[in-house]
């Protein structure tokens, strides 16, 4: 086996045209999940009997915030639950009950959840500078050393307060570098929040349909591209040379959604070459990739050298303040002030962020990757994603259920319905409205799965992303599969 350090065994990377084959079969198929009287089951014996607490919370809090509760991931059919203890592989709710992590937070905390050296580093902290001053701090320093001693291509790093902010200043400095005007992204990928990215977002050719609030013309020089398709990529940047170039061309590295339409690895070292070509900036998004594929990032295991380099979540250590873009000198010189090489003065992209860089997430941060390395975390993680994906591919065939199960590394998926699977194809108008309400009776097949993995005690995100960590052995891995499996019985198809 060949994990090198990596979350991703070197001579099994995944075949991604075969995995796809198998989501185009799926979205053919009708759909399976967990039947309508087990959902009911799980709402009444456990959601209602054994998490009153919750209930009783989110029904209150809903009268001072929209929808209850204040981040996305945390929407849960029937109702959120509310967690009180994070502790590993382990989340405790305030009823007391344990569950697996799976969520992870979304991806960020490879070592575990509130791992006790990067809590002590932060406690030690705050009983001295404290989480915030508004001026310079040796943990902005320390970060940034660290980030660019493990990333080849990040020469310069720029810490913020968000992912979708180092997104937004991506593009900046790719149209400040370039000339450019146009930015190009994988459809389906996502880069954040801001109106200009949410573009072609979970489903590829979705253009705005999904970004409600954000007026079409902010979408004047944005663009997608088909993902694992060169020939499009190369298309859109053609197009694009009449109408201003092509300052960026954004990419996930392991595909859009983290992978859940999967790329090859052809594919992203084809995305370098033709980016270069035609005079844009490759801008690699490894806000869940970063630390978690190796301490290198993707871009290591693919062997890329991107010109700017998007990071979030881990590089806070899970903590706030978690965001930050690096990349080459030449591209990261438009942060700062001065005159290039030549004496000509540099233009500098707006930038601020007045909480972004607090010594509470540099600290942490720093700590984490740190810890990251020291314990070959990702490997570990990625060992545990590859024995998750087997048991569960395993127990899905064993139950002669369609679902689809692939892995990169620590980044598992566990497809049963294939709703980002689907393409909007615009030159056939008709069938959008069709697209989007078979996508959305998927969507709810996939909150009722996810509701029946929480019952099982096992937390994933949105019912389909599976993260493993360092904190994870066999021996609770093989427990997950074994509640899967509890699931899985209960699952059969849904008629209409």
């Amino acid at each position: 086996m060949a994990y090198d350090g990596y979350a991703i065994d070197r001579d099994h990377y995944l075949d991604a045209e075969a995995v796809t084959r198998q989501l185009d079969e799926l979205i053919k198929k009708p759909i399976y999940g967990v039947k309508p009287d087990a959902v009911q089951d799980y709402v009444e014996n456990y959601f209602e009997a054994k998490c009153p607490k919750s209930k009783a919370m989110i029904s209150e809090a809903k009268s001072v915030i929209p929808g209850g509760v204040q981040h996305n991931l945390a929407f849960n059919y029937p109702f959120p639950i509310v967690i009180e203890k994070a502790e590993g592989a382990k989340l405790y709710d305030a009823d007391g009950n344990q569950y697996y992590d799976l969520l992870q937070a979304g991806g960020p905390t490879i070592l575990g959840s509130n791992d006790p050296v990067v809590r002590d580093a932060v406690i030690d902290l705050l009983h001295t500078c404290g989480p915030s001053t508004g001026l310079f701090s040796e943990w902005e320093y320390k970060l940034a050393k660290k980030i660019s001693d493990c990333v080849p291509s990040v020469e310069m790093f720029r810490m913020l307060g968000s992912g979708t902010e180092a997104c937004m200043v991506a593009a900046r400095i790719a149209r400040l570098k370039t000339g450019h005007k146009n930015i190009l992204k994988m459809g389906g990928a996502y880069h954040g929040w801001s109106d200009q990215l949410a573009y072609g977002i979970r489903v590829p050719g979705t253009k705005g349909i999904m970004s409600k609030g954000v007026p079409n013309f902010v979408f004047k020089h944005t663009d997608e591209f088909f993902p694992n398709d060169l020939e499009d990529l190369e298309r859109k940047l053609k197009f694009h040379q009449m109408d201003g170039g092509t300052a960026a061309v954004y990419i996930e590295p392991v595909g859009p959604e983290s992978g859940t339409r999967p790329v090859s690895r052809e594919f992203i070292q084809g995305c370098e070459r033709l980016a270069h070509k035609y005079g844009a900036l490759l801008v690699f998004d490894e806000v869940v990739t970063g630390f978690r594929i190796g301490i290198h990032g993707a871009q290591g295991f693919f062997g890329v050298d991107p010109d700017l380099t998007i990071f979030g979540k881990v590089i806070a250590g899970g903590y706030p303040g978690a965001g930050g873009v690096g990349g080459h000198r030449d591209c990261m010189q438009h942060l700062g002030a001065g005159l290039d090489k030549s004496g000509k003065k540099i233009s500098k992209a707006l930038c601020g962020g007045t909480m972004s860089a607090t010594p509470i997430s540099c600290c942490a941060g720093y700590t984490a990757i740190c810890e990251i390395e020291k314990r070959n975390a990702c490997e570990q993680a990625g060992r545990m994603g590859d024995r998750l994906t087997k048991g569960l591919q395993e127990s899905v065939k064993r139950h002669n259920l369609p679902f689809v199960v692939f892995n990169q590394g620590s980044i598992c998926h566990l497809d049963s319905v294939g709703t980002m699977h689907f393409v909007i194809d615009w030159s056939k108008l008709w069938t959008v409205p069709q697209i989007l309400k078979e996508t959305g009776k998927r969507q709810t097949e996939m909150e009722h799965i996810g509701a029946a993995y929480m019952a099982e005690g096992i937390v994933t995100l949105a019912g389909s992303r599976l993260y493993t960590s360092a904190a994870y052995n066999e021996e609770m891995i093989d427990d997950v599969i074994s509640r899967f499996d509890r699931v899985f019985d209960k699952c059969g198809k849904i008629e209409e």
